[in-house]
């Protein structure tokens, strides 16, 4: 039971807490590697489809539906205006399956895209970290050619959401 209990402590702190360092993030200016993967509603989305000529931010989060997690999300969503006036895309990201995207999005009115990365393979090419399965808390603003614009590794949901609209507004 003590084991089980440190478990899931480490778990919550986690999502609450802040990765540092940079590790093997990729820079700015580096091409967005492409992906393809499942999103809260069982559809395929492939990271060149879902861009464009737009500018995506593309968020990492450990785990749906823990305190951390749920405030980064729904900041986003509480600044959904905002965001869809810059013409960005908002697409999270975590080792949940498809299942548990959907619950998240549907509980907490998730307008942007969660997609489903459950062996990891969307961090591993954003040189993302891990940490007993989940992802650590970083942002990617990748600019309208496919390229990062800004990297944020270490993401304070308080105040996230302003600093990627600043992050945005600079692009133009």
């Amino acid at each position: 039971m003590r084991t089980l209990m440190m478990v899931t402590a480490l778990a919550l702190s986690a999502c609450g807490a802040t990765q540092s360092g940079s590790g093997g993030l990729l820079s700015e200016g580096d091409p967005a590697p492409d992906f393809v993967a499942q999103d809260q509603d069982g559809e395929i989305r492939q990271l060149r489809a879902i861009r464009g000529d737009r500018p995506v931010v593309l968020f990492f989060y450990p785990r749906d539906g823990t305190p951390g997690c749920t405030a980064e999300a729904c900041a986003f969503r509480d600044a959904w205006d905002r965001i869809e006036a810059t013409g960005a895309t908002v697409v999270g990201v975590s080792t949940d399956d498809v299942a548990a995207h959907r619950a998240f999005a549907e509980e907490h009115g998730l307008q942007f895209t969660l997609l489903a990365d459950p062996e990891g393979e969307i961090l591993e090419k954003y040189g993302v970290p891990s940490r007993m399965g989940m992802a650590a808390r970083v942002t990617y603003l990748i600019d309208g050619e496919g390229r990062v614009a800004r990297v944020f590794p270490d993401v304070d949901p308080a105040v996230h959401v302003d600093e990627v609209l600043a992050a945005i507004a600079a692009l133009e």
